[in-house]
Protein backbone atom coordinates (compact mmCIF):
# COMPACT_ATOMS: atom_id res chain seq x y z
CA UNK A 1 0.00 0.00 0.00
CA UNK A 2 2.18 3.23 -1.13
CA UNK A 3 1.13 6.85 -0.49
CA UNK A 4 -1.04 8.51 -2.89
CA UNK A 5 0.20 11.76 -2.85
CA UNK A 6 -2.86 13.25 -4.98
CA UNK A 7 -5.43 11.68 -2.45
CA UNK A 8 -3.39 12.72 0.70
CA UNK A 9 -4.98 16.31 0.85
CA UNK A 10 -8.29 15.03 0.37
CA UNK A 11 -8.13 11.92 2.90
CA UNK A 12 -7.23 14.67 5.41
CA UNK A 13 -9.50 16.85 4.94
CA UNK A 14 -12.33 14.02 4.68
CA UNK A 15 -10.72 13.20 8.45
CA UNK A 16 -11.05 16.64 9.36
CA UNK A 17 -14.42 16.69 8.16
CA UNK A 18 -16.14 13.21 9.95
CA UNK A 19 -14.04 15.02 13.12
CA UNK A 20 -15.66 17.87 12.84
CA UNK A 21 -19.06 15.24 12.09
CA UNK A 22 -18.37 13.77 15.32
CA UNK A 23 -17.16 16.96 17.80
CA UNK A 24 -20.91 18.38 16.44
CA UNK A 25 -22.81 15.14 17.62
CA UNK A 26 -20.61 15.49 21.11
CA UNK A 27 -22.07 18.93 22.00
CA UNK A 28 -25.58 17.97 20.92
CA UNK A 29 -25.49 15.53 23.57
CA UNK A 30 -23.88 17.47 25.81
CA UNK A 31 -26.00 20.30 25.50
CA UNK A 32 -29.26 17.33 25.40
CA UNK A 33 -28.06 16.30 28.95
CA UNK A 34 -28.18 19.95 30.24
CA UNK A 35 -31.34 20.91 29.77
CA UNK A 36 -33.61 20.90 32.50
CA UNK A 37 -35.41 17.24 33.20
CA UNK A 38 -37.42 17.97 36.34
CA UNK A 39 -41.41 17.44 35.46
CA UNK A 40 -40.23 16.71 32.08
CA UNK A 41 -37.97 13.40 31.95
CA UNK A 42 -40.28 11.89 29.22
CA UNK A 43 -39.43 14.55 26.34
CA UNK A 44 -35.86 15.17 28.13
CA UNK A 45 -35.29 11.12 27.32
CA UNK A 46 -36.25 11.52 23.44
CA UNK A 47 -33.91 14.71 23.17
CA UNK A 48 -30.95 12.57 24.85
CA UNK A 49 -31.83 9.55 22.88
CA UNK A 50 -32.04 11.57 20.10
CA UNK A 51 -28.52 13.08 20.16
CA UNK A 52 -27.30 9.81 21.09
CA UNK A 53 -28.28 7.85 18.09
CA UNK A 54 -26.93 10.75 16.21
CA UNK A 55 -23.42 10.27 18.08
CA UNK A 56 -23.50 6.37 17.47
CA UNK A 57 -23.99 6.49 14.03
CA UNK A 58 -21.67 9.29 13.59
CA UNK A 59 -19.06 6.83 15.61
CA UNK A 60 -20.06 3.54 14.07
CA UNK A 61 -19.06 5.55 10.83
CA UNK A 62 -15.63 6.80 11.60
CA UNK A 63 -15.01 3.08 12.91
CA UNK A 64 -15.87 1.91 9.78
CA UNK A 65 -14.00 3.84 8.30
CA UNK A 66 -10.68 3.83 10.93
CA UNK A 67 -11.11 0.04 10.70
CA UNK A 68 -11.18 -1.06 6.86
CA UNK A 69 -8.79 -2.83 4.93
CA UNK A 70 -7.62 0.58 3.65
CA UNK A 71 -8.35 3.18 6.43
CA UNK A 72 -6.34 5.12 8.18
CA UNK A 73 -5.06 2.29 11.26
CA UNK A 74 -4.05 -0.01 8.21
CA UNK A 75 -2.20 3.24 6.56
CA UNK A 76 -1.14 3.69 9.93
CA UNK A 77 0.37 0.30 10.54
CA UNK A 78 2.02 0.48 7.24
CA UNK A 79 3.97 3.44 7.34
CA UNK A 80 4.53 3.28 11.49
CA UNK A 81 4.49 -0.42 12.55
CA UNK A 82 6.05 0.83 15.77
CA UNK A 83 2.69 1.93 16.56
CA UNK A 84 0.61 -1.09 16.72
CA UNK A 85 -0.03 -1.12 20.21
CA UNK A 86 -1.23 2.35 19.81
CA UNK A 87 -4.33 0.90 17.05
CA UNK A 88 -4.55 -2.04 19.14
CA UNK A 89 -5.88 0.24 21.76
CA UNK A 90 -8.15 2.82 19.46
CA UNK A 91 -10.03 -0.68 18.11
CA UNK A 92 -10.67 -1.86 21.32
CA UNK A 93 -11.71 1.03 22.63
CA UNK A 94 -13.93 1.43 19.49
CA UNK A 95 -15.84 -2.12 20.85
CA UNK A 96 -16.01 -0.58 24.65
CA UNK A 97 -17.56 2.94 22.70
CA UNK A 98 -20.05 1.21 21.06
CA UNK A 99 -21.22 -1.45 23.39
CA UNK A 100 -21.56 1.69 26.01
CA UNK A 101 -23.59 3.83 23.45
CA UNK A 102 -25.63 1.18 22.99
CA UNK A 103 -26.64 0.11 26.14
CA UNK A 104 -27.33 3.94 27.17
CA UNK A 105 -30.09 3.73 24.09
CA UNK A 106 -31.25 0.65 25.57
CA UNK A 107 -31.80 2.56 28.67
CA UNK A 108 -33.10 5.45 27.22
CA UNK A 109 -35.97 3.48 25.57
CA UNK A 110 -37.30 2.41 28.96
CA UNK A 111 -37.74 5.65 30.12
CA UNK A 112 -40.45 4.68 33.20
CA UNK A 113 -36.57 3.60 34.17
CA UNK A 114 -34.96 6.29 33.99
CA UNK A 115 -33.20 9.02 36.15
CA UNK A 116 -32.20 11.86 35.13
CA UNK A 117 -28.94 12.07 37.37
CA UNK A 118 -28.21 8.50 36.48
CA UNK A 119 -28.02 9.28 32.71
CA UNK A 120 -26.29 12.20 32.71
CA UNK A 121 -23.66 10.43 34.98
CA UNK A 122 -23.39 7.43 32.65
CA UNK A 123 -23.59 9.72 29.91
CA UNK A 124 -21.11 12.58 31.23
CA UNK A 125 -18.67 8.99 31.26
CA UNK A 126 -19.12 8.18 27.76
CA UNK A 127 -18.52 11.40 26.30
CA UNK A 128 -14.76 12.07 28.43
CA UNK A 129 -14.55 8.34 26.91
CA UNK A 130 -15.09 9.75 23.48
CA UNK A 131 -12.92 12.84 24.08
CA UNK A 132 -9.75 10.69 25.30
CA UNK A 133 -10.53 8.65 22.38
CA UNK A 134 -10.12 11.50 19.38
CA UNK A 135 -7.30 12.56 21.20
CA UNK A 136 -5.72 9.40 21.01
CA UNK A 137 -6.64 9.32 17.40
CA UNK A 138 -5.19 12.89 16.80
CA UNK A 139 -1.77 11.33 18.30
CA UNK A 140 -1.50 8.68 16.48
CA UNK A 141 -2.19 10.65 13.36
CA UNK A 142 0.28 13.35 14.42
CA UNK A 143 3.31 10.16 15.52
CA UNK A 144 2.66 8.80 11.96
CA UNK A 145 2.27 11.87 9.50
CA UNK A 146 3.33 14.94 11.43
CA UNK A 147 -0.28 16.44 10.39
CA UNK A 148 -2.55 18.36 13.28
CA UNK A 149 -5.62 17.41 12.55
CA UNK A 150 -7.12 20.05 14.71
CA UNK A 151 -10.03 19.52 16.97
CA UNK A 152 -12.89 19.48 14.70
CA UNK A 153 -13.53 23.20 15.36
Amino acid sequence: MEPDPSGELEDLQGIRRRRAELRDSLVAVESALAAPAPGRVEQWTERVCAALMELSADFREHVAIAEAPDGIHARALHSAPRLVRAVDRLESEHTELAALMDRLLDVLGAPAAVTADQVRDDMTRLLGKLVRHRQRGSDLLYEVWAVDIGGGD
